[in-house]
């Protein structure tokens, strides 16, 4: 699914114009950044939480040529599925199988 489409069924589930709808996407993203930006985590109730996690330096091998390379710390984000998102998921897989 793309932005475009997400978009379409987030208008339809909100009975919400597409624009207004694109601009409350945007303004949840960008609210997102600004917290991750000033360390804070975001929990959002029976869905998960983002947070940004500091990677440490490493050393990683290039499988092509077996050259050792320094990869400098980073941030990433990280993201820990809801126990309520993990079993709809689940439920939804097992469904499927049958």
């Amino acid at each position: 699914m793309n932005n475009r489409e997400f978009i379409d069924e987030m208008s339809a589930g909100l009975k919400m114009d597409s624009k207004e709808t694109q601009r409350l996407v945007n303004s949840m993203v960008d609210a997102m950044v600004s917290l991750f930006d000033e360390g804070n985590e975001v929990c959002v109730a029976g869905f998960g939480t983002f947070e940004v996690k500091k990677k440490n330096e490493r050393i990683i091998v290039h499988p092509g040529t077996g050259k050792r390379i320094l990869v400098p710390p980073k941030m990433v984000l990280n993201f820990k599925q809801s126990n309520v998102l993990k079993s709809q998921v689940k439920g939804k897989q097992s469904q499927s199988k049958e």
